[in-house]
């Protein structure tokens, strides 16, 4: 995919006059750059960028090894960026307060989609809950290759122990994009779901998280 862009645009005088939602991917991007590189605009940068990566999202999933195989970018803009995005993660997740229920799976599909969101590699995670279903932590418990990460039940234990949950909801990523839950992702959820039965916590659900959007394997029945 081809981001055409006008070379002549100015996008901080038109983010003034028209406001943020005017502007296009590759404008936004050219006011994080602020400057191009020798024969290329900020903007036309942005476009690159853009082509090379695909989307938004996988500029702010690359690694900096990745990100900085483009003429131009480096460690600079590299840390704009994802400073820019987990001021952004921050912002949306003091939506969620501690009164806030985790029991309704849109909650918790926001929440997870947020915090996913510059997730290049497979991670699992955990929403530890009180009796009420509020959050005490949200925790990032695992990270494996792109394709597998190994959870180990005990540690999970010991981590519902360590916040005094009386509920968790678990949330691991597919970077494919694709949600169906494989049978190994089916068979450690029932494997948790023993575990943690021995200390009296439940487990309400496991979310698989795509490219924006999850799939709930409670709503699906399949715990």
């Amino acid at each position: 995919m081809n981001f055409l862009v006008d070379k002549h645009t100015m996008p901080r005088e038109k983010l003034v006059e028209l406001g943020a939602e005017a502007l296009s991917d590759a404008e936004l991007l050219a006011i994080f750059l602020r400057v191009g590189v020798r024969g290329k605009s900020a903007i036309e940068l942005a476009a690159e960028m853009l082509t090379h990566f695909g989307s938004v999202s996988e500029i702010l999933k690359a690694e900096l090894h990745d990100f900085s195989e483009l003429k131009g970018l480096g460690l600079a803009k590299y840390a704009q960026l994802q400073a820019a995005s987990e001021l952004v993660k921050r912002t949306i997740n003091q939506g969620f307060d501690g009164q806030t229920c985790f029991s309704e799976p849109e909650v918790v599909d926001r929440f997870l989609r947020a915090n996913f969101v510059c997730k290049g590699h497979e991670s699992f995670a955990a929403l530890f809950l009180n009796s009420k279903n509020h959050l005490l932590k949200f925790e990032f418990l695992f990270n494996g290759s792109i394709n597998s990460a190994q959870v180990y039940p005990r540690t999970v234990a010991q981590y519902c122990l360590r916040y005094n949950a009386a509920a968790v909801i678990f949330a691991h990523n597919h970077p494919s994009g694709d949600t169906t839950p494989s049978a190994s992702d089916i068979n450690l959820t029932q494997q948790l779901k023993t575990t943690l039965a021995l200390i009296d916590v439940k487990v309400l659900d496991h979310f698989v998280v795509g490219h924006n959007q999850t799939f709930s394997m409670a709503v699906n029945q399949m715990i």
